[in-house]
């Protein structure tokens, strides 16, 4: 009797079949447009309603999406929610703004923070003193790995 070694023979028939599955996200994000950028805004915390975050949100730029506008993230509607024709999962609203003002916000906080580390580093070259010089602190990170070579 000839037989194939183990290792050369398959069991293509006793093979499960996997398909790759794994759990859904706990926040569904809906397929790309171009020029549309969306976040989940938070509307209650604890059962508690966040009006002021809503609010400050939506005067940003930041509309509700409509559920009936992307039916392939298949979320069930909460019947306790203010927003009836939105996308709320636990407190989460779905919202839409422009990627240009995304942009622009974003701008806006750089510039902010980069005026902030400026003042920091204004303030700290002016207590120099000539006998220990101070220079600008250089604002670099690395990582090394093993021996840091």
């Amino acid at each position: 009797m000839s037989r194939l070694p183990r290792e050369e023979g398959t069991r293509d028939k006793e093979k499960r079949g996997y398909d790759g599955w794994k759990p859904p996200a706990l926040l569904p994000i809906p397929m790309a447009s171009p020029g549309i950028a969306y976040r989940y805004i938070r509307t209650s915390t604890f059962g508690d309603t966040d009006v002021k975050n809503v609010s400050s949100r939506f005067r940003e730029g930041w509309v509700p999406v409509k559920a009936e506008d992307h039916p392939e993230l298949e979320v069930l509607r909460d019947p306790e929610s203010k927003f009836k024709d939105g996308i709320e999962i636990g407190g989460l609203l779905l919202c839409q703004t422009s990627t240009d003002n995304v942009d622009q916000r974003n701008k806006y906080y750089g510039d902010r923070a980069q005026a902030q580390m400026d003042s920091v580093d204004q303030a700290y070259l002016r207590a120099n003193d000539p006998r220990m010089p101070l220079s600008k602190p250089e604002r670099r990170s690395r990582t090394t790995f093993g021996s840091g070579r």
